[in-house]
């Protein structure tokens, strides 16, 4: 298991990273989750030993190993423009450093050999690396990093420069290997949906700080602040007053610019006129079908923009002011509905609530 401990680094009077603590578990694919500049690449090169923490700790196994040289700490590292050797065929390169470490040649073969049929490059070791797809540069990548049987590896924006149709391919294949060979494995992204795919668990940063850690669900679910609700997927957020507090399984009603919504929140310690968030998602707002009514957190609006992508429909739609934004699937059914439509919206009770 590696352990980060209380993790911090300056650049000058720049604080890249301010005490982070994290840990990822044997044969877990934990994603390190958050904008550009907050830190994430720093981390990685500490973890692996190519930069000094200004203090904390690295533990792998229950060992320190911060001052553990780099081909010492059984930690290896897929580079984002993957570092290949372009002089060497793809053999040559998975075969490296398994030559510096003075590997026999049978036992080398054997392990490249191995290493082409896990990722899917068999017949290919003769070539050289511009004959190579950016798809199979990466697992060429993958196969070198993996080549030495590190304990953890860390994969720093390794689908970023692909297009977007085989980063979805490559994301499947990366997540199938690393499952197959059971490492701990750090993934660095700012993409959000690559984060949510791919990872058993979410670290997401911000400004060099960890905002929240938990799997996909909880953090798309029920993010700890407003930072993370917005940054993880789209969303729409109602400020609020709450006016009354459900007694037992009773709802408590919510003051909002759209009118007062029934909310169910386990959420403790709210009273009465305390300012609140309500985290809804575009997908779990309902566009009624005409004539329904009745329905609880109901609204009319109207049709602001529509934008089609498929099998979704994202609407903009404007209620006295406030435009939400919803997602309606499979619109071949209910048909595209055009702007200036007007609409009845109704919103479910159990969204997420966030303390003002």
């Amino acid at each position: 298991m590696l352990v980060l401990e209380n993790i911090h680094k300056s650049f000058g009077r720049v604080k890249v990273l301010q005490g982070i603590s994290a840990e990822v578990k044997e044969g877990e694919l934990v994603t390190f989750l958050g904008p550009s500049g907050c830190g994430k690449t720093t981390l990685l090169r500490i973890i692996s030993g190519l930069t000094k923490p200004d203090s904390g700790k690295v533990i792998l196994d229950g060992q320190v190993i911060n001052d553990v040289t780099p081909d010492k700490r059984g930690i290896q590292m897929c580079f984002q423009n993957y570092a290949l050797f372009p002089h060497l065929t793809v053999a040559r390169n998975i075969s490296y450093g398994l030559e510096v470490h003075k590997w026999k040649k049978e036992r080398i073969k054997e392990r490249v050999e191995e290493l082409l049929h896990l990722v899917r490059l068999d017949g290919l070791g003769d070539r050289r690396i511009e004959e190579l797809s950016g798809g199979q540069q990466q697992r060429v990548a993958l196969a070198r990093a993996l080549a030495l049987e590190p304990k953890v590896i860390l994969l720093d924006e390794p689908l970023s420069n692909l297009d977007a149709n085989l980063r979805v391919q490559m994301r499947a294949t990366l997540r199938q290997i690393q499952r197959r060979v059971n490492i701990s494995t750090i993934f660095v992204t700012h993409d959000q949906v690559e984060a949510m795919t791919i990872s058993d668990r979410l670290v997401v940063m911000n400004r060099g700080r960890i905002e929240q850690v938990g799997t996909p669900v909880e953090i798309y679910e029920k993010p700890n602040n407003e930072f993370i609700a917005s940054f993880i997927g789209y969303v729409n957020i109602l400020e609020g007053e709450v006016k009354r507090i459900g007694k037992g399984t009773e709802p408590l009603v919510v003051s909002t610019q759209l009118g007062e919504l029934e909310i169910l929140s386990d959420e403790k310690e709210l009273q009465v006129g305390k300012h609140v968030y309500l985290v809804i998602r575009p997908e779990t707002i309902r566009i009624c079908d005409q004539g329904e009514e009745g329905e609880t957190n109901g609204f009319q609006g109207t049709i602001a923009s529509v934008t089609y992508a498929g099998s979704t429909v994202k609407y903009g739609v404007d209620i006295d002011g406030k435009e939400l934004t919803v997602d309606e699937y499979d619109p071949t059914t209910r048909g595209i509905r055009s702007m200036g439509d007007r609409v009845r919206i109704s919103i479910p009770r159990n969204v997420h609530l966030l303390k003002g």
